[in-house]
């Protein structure tokens, strides 16, 4: 299993578009092979950095996944609109592996 993070800068005065196709991607991504964590945007700090996280079991299934989402009418509407309103400024992807055993955040330690 491999897990993709993508770091956008975004433009702080286009927020609101972020959220937009953060949720356009919420509805396309799993329903064309990956398994989406989430989008996060900027709350608090900087005010540019935002990120996307999803997990694929492989490089081959990342690029049969970037397929199936460059086709699906969806995924072609949210690269349109991310074009056009240009509130991406740079787009960065990491592919990592899980390094620690799997683990709960909340096990009763914050209690």
């Amino acid at each position: 299993m491999l897990t993709c993070f993508i770091r956008y800068h975004i433009d702080p005065t286009k927020k609101e578009q972020f959220f937009q196709y953060s949720k356009n991607w919420g509805e396309a991504i799993p329903r064309n092979g990956a398994d989406l964590v989430g989008y996060f945007a900027p709350h608090e700090g900087s005010s540019t950095l935002a990120y996307g996280v999803y997990h694929v079991e492989s490089l081959k299934a990342y690029e049969e996944y970037r397929a199936s989402l460059a086709a699906d009418p969806l995924g072609k509407e949210n690269y349109e609109f991310a074009q056009k309103e240009k509130f991406l400024l740079r787009e960065d992807r990491t592919f990592l592996k899980l390094a620690s055993s799997p683990h709960s955040a909340f096990r009763g330690q914050f209690t």
